[in-house]
Protein backbone atom coordinates (compact mmCIF):
# COMPACT_ATOMS: atom_id res chain seq x y z
CA UNK A 1 0.00 0.00 0.00
CA UNK A 2 1.48 3.68 -0.88
CA UNK A 3 1.71 5.88 1.90
CA UNK A 4 2.02 9.67 1.36
CA UNK A 5 3.28 11.94 4.10
CA UNK A 6 0.41 14.99 3.46
CA UNK A 7 -1.65 17.53 5.00
CA UNK A 8 -5.11 17.54 6.51
CA UNK A 9 -6.81 20.59 6.09
CA UNK A 10 -8.98 21.85 9.41
CA UNK A 11 -9.62 25.37 10.88
CA UNK A 12 -12.28 27.55 9.64
CA UNK A 13 -12.78 29.51 6.63
CA UNK A 14 -10.23 31.87 5.86
CA UNK A 15 -8.03 30.70 8.78
CA UNK A 16 -6.91 27.10 7.63
CA UNK A 17 -5.00 24.62 10.25
CA UNK A 18 -3.10 21.99 9.08
CA UNK A 19 -2.57 18.10 10.45
CA UNK A 20 0.60 16.62 9.14
CA UNK A 21 -0.29 12.55 8.34
CA UNK A 22 0.89 9.17 7.14
CA UNK A 23 -2.51 8.36 4.82
CA UNK A 24 -3.02 5.85 1.75
CA UNK A 25 -2.38 7.82 -1.12
CA UNK A 26 -5.88 6.58 -2.47
CA UNK A 27 -7.73 8.09 0.13
CA UNK A 28 -8.91 11.52 0.39
CA UNK A 29 -7.57 14.30 1.27
CA UNK A 30 -9.06 14.48 4.43
CA UNK A 31 -10.69 11.15 4.94
CA UNK A 32 -8.68 8.69 7.05
CA UNK A 33 -4.92 8.72 7.89
CA UNK A 34 -2.75 5.77 9.27
CA UNK A 35 -1.55 8.11 11.86
CA UNK A 36 -0.96 11.94 12.90
CA UNK A 37 2.84 13.32 12.76
CA UNK A 38 2.66 16.90 13.31
CA UNK A 39 0.22 20.14 12.60
CA UNK A 40 0.76 23.45 10.58
CA UNK A 41 -0.12 26.64 11.65
CA UNK A 42 0.42 29.31 8.94
CA UNK A 43 -1.47 32.09 10.69
CA UNK A 44 1.17 32.95 12.42
CA UNK A 45 4.59 34.77 11.82
CA UNK A 46 6.83 32.82 11.31
CA UNK A 47 4.31 29.77 10.94
CA UNK A 48 4.03 27.68 13.32
CA UNK A 49 5.48 23.90 12.61
CA UNK A 50 5.35 20.91 15.20
CA UNK A 51 6.35 17.69 14.75
CA UNK A 52 7.07 14.19 15.56
CA UNK A 53 10.29 13.77 13.99
CA UNK A 54 10.82 9.99 15.01
CA UNK A 55 7.67 9.42 13.94
CA UNK A 56 8.53 11.04 10.01
CA UNK A 57 11.81 9.39 9.75
CA UNK A 58 9.97 5.86 10.82
CA UNK A 59 7.54 6.69 7.81
CA UNK A 60 10.51 8.21 5.82
CA UNK A 61 12.31 4.88 6.21
CA UNK A 62 8.82 2.59 5.42
CA UNK A 63 9.15 4.40 2.76
CA UNK A 64 6.63 6.94 2.82
CA UNK A 65 6.79 9.58 0.05
CA UNK A 66 5.89 13.69 1.24
CA UNK A 67 4.21 15.81 -1.19
CA UNK A 68 6.05 18.94 -2.24
CA UNK A 69 4.48 21.18 1.46
CA UNK A 70 4.63 18.25 3.54
CA UNK A 71 8.62 17.79 2.18
CA UNK A 72 8.87 21.61 3.33
CA UNK A 73 7.88 20.86 6.58
CA UNK A 74 10.06 17.90 7.03
CA UNK A 75 13.07 19.73 6.01
CA UNK A 76 12.14 22.57 8.06
CA UNK A 77 11.94 20.81 11.24
CA UNK A 78 15.08 18.46 10.43
CA UNK A 79 13.50 15.24 10.04
CA UNK A 80 15.01 14.88 6.40
CA UNK A 81 18.19 15.60 8.12
CA UNK A 82 18.14 12.82 10.81
CA UNK A 83 16.30 10.74 7.84
CA UNK A 84 19.89 11.49 5.59
CA UNK A 85 21.75 10.50 8.91
CA UNK A 86 19.88 7.46 9.81
CA UNK A 87 20.95 5.94 6.48
CA UNK A 88 25.08 7.04 6.95
CA UNK A 89 24.34 4.90 9.94
CA UNK A 90 23.07 2.34 8.36
CA UNK A 91 25.68 2.12 5.64
CA UNK A 92 28.49 2.24 8.52
CA UNK A 93 29.52 6.16 7.39
CA UNK A 94 28.56 7.49 10.76
CA UNK A 95 28.28 6.16 14.76
CA UNK A 96 24.95 7.00 15.92
CA UNK A 97 26.55 9.37 18.55
CA UNK A 98 28.36 11.35 15.81
CA UNK A 99 24.83 11.16 13.81
CA UNK A 100 23.00 12.51 17.00
CA UNK A 101 25.57 15.17 17.75
CA UNK A 102 25.42 16.55 14.30
CA UNK A 103 21.13 16.81 14.40
CA UNK A 104 21.92 18.60 17.59
CA UNK A 105 24.14 20.94 16.31
CA UNK A 106 21.58 21.64 13.30
CA UNK A 107 18.83 21.93 15.77
CA UNK A 108 20.17 24.16 17.76
CA UNK A 109 21.77 26.41 14.99
CA UNK A 110 17.90 26.30 13.72
CA UNK A 111 16.42 27.44 16.70
CA UNK A 112 18.87 29.99 17.13
CA UNK A 113 18.02 31.42 13.66
CA UNK A 114 14.64 30.92 14.28
CA UNK A 115 15.02 32.74 17.34
CA UNK A 116 16.66 35.87 15.80
CA UNK A 117 13.50 35.99 13.27
CA UNK A 118 11.10 35.76 15.72
CA UNK A 119 13.02 38.70 17.69
CA UNK A 120 13.46 40.71 14.16
CA UNK A 121 9.55 40.66 13.98
CA UNK A 122 9.19 41.70 17.45
CA UNK A 123 11.50 44.84 17.27
CA UNK A 124 9.50 45.67 14.04
CA UNK A 125 6.49 45.35 15.28
CA UNK A 126 7.50 47.57 18.13
CA UNK A 127 8.89 50.15 16.03
CA UNK A 128 5.87 49.64 13.85
CA UNK A 129 3.70 50.47 16.79
CA UNK A 130 6.41 53.10 18.04
CA UNK A 131 6.04 54.73 14.37
CA UNK A 132 2.48 54.48 14.94
CA UNK A 133 1.88 56.24 18.26
CA UNK A 134 4.66 58.91 17.31
CA UNK A 135 2.58 59.23 13.75
CA UNK A 136 -0.61 59.97 16.00
CA UNK A 137 1.03 61.84 18.47
CA UNK A 138 1.67 64.28 15.43
CA UNK A 139 -1.29 64.38 14.17
CA UNK A 140 -3.35 65.22 17.62
CA UNK A 141 -0.99 67.69 17.97
CA UNK A 142 -1.59 69.17 14.80
CA UNK A 143 -5.32 69.17 15.25
CA UNK A 144 -4.78 70.58 18.87
CA UNK A 145 -2.46 73.18 17.51
CA UNK A 146 -5.09 73.65 14.61
CA UNK A 147 -7.68 74.68 17.08
CA UNK A 148 -5.93 76.84 18.87
CA UNK A 149 -4.70 78.59 15.82
CA UNK A 150 -8.98 79.02 15.01
CA UNK A 151 -9.74 79.72 18.53
CA UNK A 152 -7.13 82.74 18.54
CA UNK A 153 -8.36 83.94 14.95
CA UNK A 154 -11.96 83.54 15.84
CA UNK A 155 -10.59 85.71 18.99
CA UNK A 156 -9.14 88.45 16.82
CA UNK A 157 -12.47 88.85 14.83
CA UNK A 158 -14.40 89.06 17.64
CA UNK A 159 -12.19 91.55 18.85
CA UNK A 160 -12.19 93.16 15.81
CA UNK A 161 -15.78 93.25 15.69
CA UNK A 162 -16.10 95.15 18.82
CA UNK A 163 -13.96 97.45 17.85
CA UNK A 164 -15.55 98.24 14.91
CA UNK A 165 -19.30 98.37 16.55
CA UNK A 166 -17.61 100.91 19.36
CA UNK A 167 -16.31 102.90 17.12
CA UNK A 168 -19.51 103.05 14.83
CA UNK A 169 -21.13 103.90 18.30
CA UNK A 170 -18.82 106.68 19.77
CA UNK A 171 -19.52 109.21 17.34
CA UNK A 172 -22.84 109.25 17.96
CA UNK A 173 -22.42 109.05 21.85
CA UNK A 174 -19.96 111.77 21.14
CA UNK A 175 -22.26 114.08 19.23
CA UNK A 176 -26.16 113.46 21.09
CA UNK A 177 -24.65 115.78 24.37
CA UNK A 178 -23.87 118.48 21.64
CA UNK A 179 -26.99 118.32 20.20
CA UNK A 180 -29.05 118.35 22.87
CA UNK A 181 -26.90 121.56 24.55
CA UNK A 182 -27.44 122.84 21.85
CA UNK A 183 -31.31 122.44 21.70
CA UNK A 184 -31.73 123.08 24.95
CA UNK A 185 -29.41 126.04 25.39
CA UNK A 186 -32.26 128.50 23.72
CA UNK A 187 -34.64 126.65 26.04
CA UNK A 188 -32.96 127.87 29.05
CA UNK A 189 -32.48 131.20 28.35
CA UNK A 190 -36.12 131.31 27.23
CA UNK A 191 -36.74 129.86 30.88
CA UNK A 192 -34.59 132.21 32.37
CA UNK A 193 -35.83 135.33 30.29
CA UNK A 194 -40.13 134.16 30.70
CA UNK A 195 -39.49 134.73 34.45
CA UNK A 196 -38.23 138.45 33.63
CA UNK A 197 -40.82 139.26 31.21
CA UNK A 198 -43.07 138.27 33.83
CA UNK A 199 -41.84 140.29 36.59
CA UNK A 200 -41.88 143.29 34.50
CA UNK A 201 -45.50 142.88 33.64
CA UNK A 202 -46.13 142.57 36.95
CA UNK A 203 -44.74 145.45 38.26
CA UNK A 204 -45.43 147.72 35.86
CA UNK A 205 -49.11 147.48 36.65
CA UNK A 206 -48.37 147.21 40.35
CA UNK A 207 -46.16 151.03 40.19
CA UNK A 208 -48.37 152.56 37.94
CA UNK A 209 -51.18 151.94 40.19
CA UNK A 210 -48.94 153.03 43.24
CA UNK A 211 -48.06 156.06 41.85
CA UNK A 212 -51.44 156.84 40.36
CA UNK A 213 -53.33 156.48 43.77
CA UNK A 214 -51.90 159.41 45.35
CA UNK A 215 -52.63 161.65 42.49
CA UNK A 216 -56.24 160.30 42.83
CA UNK A 217 -56.46 161.52 46.51
CA UNK A 218 -55.39 164.93 45.95
CA UNK A 219 -58.13 165.17 43.33
CA UNK A 220 -60.75 164.17 45.95
CA UNK A 221 -59.01 166.37 48.44
CA UNK A 222 -59.44 169.30 45.79
CA UNK A 223 -62.73 168.58 44.64
CA UNK A 224 -63.56 168.77 48.87
CA UNK A 225 -61.82 171.71 49.11
CA UNK A 226 -63.47 173.70 46.13
CA UNK A 227 -66.76 172.26 47.73
CA UNK A 228 -66.49 174.21 50.86
CA UNK A 229 -65.35 177.22 49.19
CA UNK A 230 -68.69 177.22 47.31
CA UNK A 231 -70.63 176.53 50.93
CA UNK A 232 -68.99 179.08 52.32
CA UNK A 233 -69.84 181.90 49.70
CA UNK A 234 -73.61 180.80 49.08
CA UNK A 235 -74.81 183.09 52.27
CA UNK A 236 -73.14 186.20 51.28
CA UNK A 237 -75.18 186.08 47.82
Amino acid sequence: MPVKIRLQRHGKKGKPFYWVVAADARAKRDGRYLEKIGTYNPNTNPATVDLDIDAAVKWLENGAQPTDTARTLLSYRGALLKHHLQGGVIKGALTQEDADAKFEAWLEDKGNRIQAKVDGLSKEEAKAQADAFAAEKAVNEKRVSDAKALEEEAATEAAAAVAAEEAAANPEVEEAPIAEAKEEAPVAEAKEEAPVAEEAKEETPAAEAKEEAPVAEEAKEEAKEEAADTTEEAPQA
